[in-house]
C-alpha cells in the first residue's frame, strides 16, 4: 500500500520560512517524479515544484527564488523549503509522486498572515 503523508504546514507570518516534508512508503521515490502542489478553496490545484528521477527541479514563477524543492531517496523523502512566504501561498499543500501512476498525500495547511 502506497503512502504519501506530508508534514511541516502551520501559521506563519509574512516574510517568514517553513520546511514541508513528505514521507513515503510503498513506493520507491528515485523511480518517481516528485512534486508539491497547492489548492485554494475554488481553485484549481497547481504545481508550485517537481524534481524528476533524475535530479532536475522546476517551479512555478510565482514561487522561484523562494522555494526549493529537495528529495532524499535514500529515506524516500522530498521536502519543500519556503523562504519569504506571502499570504498568497496560503493554501494546501499535496505532495506527489508521479511514475506514470500517480499518488497523492493528504495535505498540510500553510497560512501565511499577519
Amino acid at each position: 500500500q502506497v503512502q504519501l503523508v506530508e508534514s511541516g504546514g502551520g501559521l506563519v507570518q509574512p516574510g517568514g520560512s517553513l520546511r514541508l516534508s513528505c514521507a513515503g512508503s510503498g513506493i520507491i521515490f528515485s523511480f518517481y517524479t516528485m512534486a508539491w502542489y497547492r489548492q485554494t478553496p475554488g481553485k484549481q490545484r497547481e504545481l508550485v515544484a517537481v524534481t524528476t528521477n533524475r535530479g532536475s527541479v522546476n517551479y512555478a514563477d510565482s514561487v522561484k527564488g523562494r522555494f526549493t524543492i529537495s528529495r532524499d531517496n535514500a529515506q524516500n523523502t522530498v521536502h519543500l523549503q519556503m523562504n519569504s512566504l506571502k499570504p498568497e501561498d496560503t493554501a494546501v499543500y499535496y505532495c506527489n509522486a508521479d511514475r506514470g501512476m500517480e499518488y497523492w498525500g493528504q495535505g498540510t495547511q500553510v497560512t501565511v498572515s499577519s
